[in-house]
Order: C-alpha cells, then structure tokens, then sequence
C-alpha cells in the first residue's frame, strides 16, 4: 500500500493506493500551523478508521507540498513517526520524467508536475490540465510530455470570498449550479455569474492554449480537468474531455515507482 499526499493552500489530498487502485481517499483543510505532532494525530485518525486496510500495510508515502510551513512540518512527521517506511517528497534531485521547459523551474509547483506526469502516463500529449483549486492552474503539457508552461488564475472560492467581502450587499452563497443563467435572485444571480463566468473563462483560456500549443490541430489536444470544485464547472465546458478526481495522486504514484527500487513488499 502507498500513501500519497498532495497539499495545497487550501486542501490536503491523501490517498491509499493498492497497486495503481486508489482505495481510501480523503481530503482535510490545510492549517499551516500545524506541527508535527498534530499530523501525526491526525493522519493516524484518518488511516485507523479504514476498513480496507491497516496502517501496518503501508509500504511507502509520496508526497508533494505547495506550502512550505507544512511541508517543513510534514517532514518531521514522516522522520518522527514514519521512519521505518520509505518516503519520496517531490523536490529539486527526484525523478519525475517530467522535463520544464519554463524559464525558471523552480518556480513551477510540485503539484502542477505531478498533473503533467499523470496526463501524460494517462492521456499522452498534448495535453491541458485545468486544475480547480485555490488557483485555478492550465498547464501545457507537449506531444513529448514536456510541461511547457500555461496560466494562472483566481480560483473559484477565494474570488467567491474577495466578492462577498467589498461587496457590502453580497453574500457568499452555496457553490451549485443554479437552474437559470438568468437569476432570479440575488443568490441565482451570484451562483450564474461564478459557475457560467468560470466556465466562460476556462473554454476561452484553453481554447487559446491549444492553439498554440498545437496549431495544426488544436482538437488534438486533450484537455484533462481535476480539484475538488472541477465538477461545478466543467459540464459547460464541452472542451473538457476527461475528468480525473485524483491526477495528482496518481502523479505521485509515478514518481514513487520512479524512484524507489521495486521490491517484493512495494508490488501492490
């Protein structure tokens, strides 16, 4: 079994896969100021209350951070309680397979890696990963599996609570579809402006991207959606083809086998 852990600014994302299956998942808030200790106590609550399998089972953990306080914190976690089980924390030396045509890789996130990692061991290239999260990230990834570069943008629920903190008459309101473009109230109205505007803003964004990065044939392109608020979004998107809840576990996955020796105890 292998525990992979994504943490973002907002989310922390763990799964348990069994082979290449995921079969627990959960997904907490990240606190930045957690300690070591408090992980502990918390992943431990979250692992013991599987039915699927013991924690005992576990044979490696991979994990990415976009967060450097819990990152820092995680890493003492994993020394401290963890020792005995082999971990790969995506940083600068692990293999990714994942070659950065950016002008300062350092400064791509660990996580946006991971997604490219996955569509491409998924879908091939190219490819685009619209991932909806506490930035709204589209990465381009090329025909050779190249992480190429892509766009940032608000995500949903911090430009939901900028909204609902300057506008002194708005509210924050259920994230759902509403049942008219046209509202009919102000909650309708605020719910069509986040779910059409989003949508709105993804169909032009990747559009333009396959555009450029496959100008002969820009249908080419695969266009693969993820994060918790994807689901909200993307049925009115029609460019979006796929959509996979758990790349970036999955990328994390990849880069464990790429860089742990495969051994009788770690073949799933």
């Amino acid at each position: 079994m292998l525990l992979a852990i994504d943490i973002g600014n907002t989310n922390m994302v763990l799964g348990v896969f069994d082979g290449d299956v995921i079969v627990e998942h959960w997904r907490i808030a990240t606190v930045p100021d957690r300690t070591a200790d408090e992980l502990a106590v918390v992943l431990h609550g979250l692992l013991a209350q599987s039915g699927s399998f013991k924690e005992s089972d576990l044979h490696g953990i991979a994990l990415c951070s976009t967060v450097p306080s819990v990152l820092h914190e995680m890493r003492e976690m994993l020394r401290r309680y963890y020792g005995d089980i082999p971990a790969v924390i995506v940083q600068p030396g692990i293999k990714t397979g994942v070659p950065i045509r950016y002008d300062n890789p350092k400064e791509v996130g660990a996580d946006r890696i991971m997604n490219s990692l996955a569509a491409t061991h998924l879908y091939g290239g190219p490819a685009i990963v619209v991932d909806f999260g506490t930035s709204t990230n589209f990465d381009a990834v090329s025909a050779r599996g190249e992480f190429v570069g892509g766009a940032l943008a608000p995500g949903i629920e911090i430009s939901v609570d900028a909204l609902a903190r300057r506008a002194a008459q708005l509210l924050k309101v259920e994230l759902t579809r509403p049942p008219r473009i046209i509202g009919k109230t102000t909650v309708e109205a605020l719910q069509s402006g986040i779910v059409y505007g989003f949508a709105g803003q993804v169909e032009g964004i990747v559009r333009r991207m396959a555009a450029e990065l496959s100008p002969a044939d820009p249908s080419a392109v695969t266009v693969i959606a993820t994060g918790g608020l994807a689901p909200l979004v993307i049925a009115e998107v029609p460019l979006v083809g796929k959509y996979e809840p758990w790349l970036t576990l999955i990328g994390l996955r990849l880069v464990w086998e790429r860089n742990v020796p495969a051994s009788p105890a770690s073949d799933g």
